[in-house]
């Protein structure tokens, strides 16, 4: 997030009334917390999005004046990078579609002044699409983007009182080009849990900072500037699984945790933070937290696996001579400049 963090310790009380009791804890985790890497590279000052991708990640940084995508290695050394001839507004989450598209959350709005949002989608064949979004409800600054099974995207909101707002719209909905209405379909809560960290006090306890669903369709999972929040996911029912109750699961000390995505294998988060050096953190899930999971859904889940096939990737050629499970994508193409 660029600037203008909220100043908003002097109203934590009323994040208090907004609900309910915190839900059960996830303080059994399997292992304690751990650190794969550093991140160094000037390029990923500001870390919000991130992509596990077999033993390496993709990333993106928060804002900036051109969209850039890079490949880090499992060292966290940048191995290839791609930059798109557009100015993005603030860019602040990052998804892989079950195509094996990129999408990237262009949502920040500190001061909540935008008539539009935007999605960009780089495709794995070279194209790109940037798909404008409005709220039904005025502006709203968001940081967090979930990507369903299915294709769905839903974009959650940063509010300073807890109280996150989930807007959608179908993905066939989606106009290359052209603006559609987002529709509010859901409400989360975060609560006061008492993990330190965040660079405004107990107010990053609340604040929604990133969001992620595992490559298997089992899970999803939204952060604050302190905490996890995981809940298990059936299908492509996102909306259905927000309305359980999360285990929370609390987060290593960071100066702004925004990054978060599931390990490729689904059973760990990994987390990091802006600033430099910034570590990239593998957080187990516990065992209660993976036993209540459901089966994987039917049908194709977001992989790389089937991207050899487009070639032409630097960083695809790395992740195989490195023996990764999986490969990158290559974010080919330029997006359209939007005003």
């Amino acid at each position: 997030m660029r600037g203008r963090l909220l100043a908003a310790g002097g109203v934590l009380g009323a994040g208090v009334v907004l609900g309910c009791a915190v839900p059960a804890s996830a303080e059994d985790v399997a292992a304690a917390p751990a650190t794969q890497c550093q991140i160094t590279d000037p390029r990923l000052a500001e870390i919000s999005g991130l992509v596990a991708v077999g033993d390496g990640y993709l990333a993106m940084n928060d804002g900036g004046e051109q969209l850039a995508v890079h490949m880090l290695d499992a060292a966290c050394q940048v191995i290839d990078s791609h930059t798109a001839a557009v100015d993005p507004y603030d860019p602040e989450d990052m998804a892989v579609a079950a195509d094996g598209s990129v999408w990237l959350a262009d949502t920040g709005d500190n001061n909540t002044t935008r008539t539009t949002v935007a999605l960009l989608a780089l495709r794995p064949d070279g194209t790109t699409g940037v798909f404008r979004l409005t709220y039904p409800d005025g502006p709203h600054d968001a940081e967090a983007l979930l990507l369903a099974p299915d294709g769905t995207p839903y974009v959650v909101t940063k509010e300073v009182l807890g109280a996150s707002g989930v807007y959608s719209t179908p993905a066939s909905a989606l106009v290359d080009g052209g603006t559609v209405a987002l529709a509010k379909v859901a409400g989360v809560n975060m609560t006061l849990t008492g993990t330190a960290g965040g660079p405004v006090g107990r107010a990053g306890q609340l604040l929604v900072t990133g969001g992620a669903v595992s490559a298997d369709g089992r899970r999803l999972a939204l952060r604050t500037y302190t905490d996890a929040y995981v809940w298990p996911l059936t299908g492509s029912d996102v909306v259905g699984a927000l309305s359980a109750e999360p285990a929370i699961i609390p987060l290593p000390d960071s100066p702004q945790g925004e990054a978060i995505t599931f390990a490729a294998d689904g059973q760990s988060l990994l987390v990091a933070s802006e600033g430099l050096p910034s570590d990239l953190t593998r957080v187990p899930l516990a065992p209660a937290i993976v036993e209540a999971t459901q089966p994987a859904p039917d049908g194709v889940v977001p992989s790389f696996s089937d991207l050899t096939r487009s070639g032409l990737s630097p960083w695809t050629s790395a992740l195989i001579a490195a023996s990764v499970a999986t490969v990158a994508v290559w974010l080919g193409g330029k997006l359209r400049r939007r005003p």
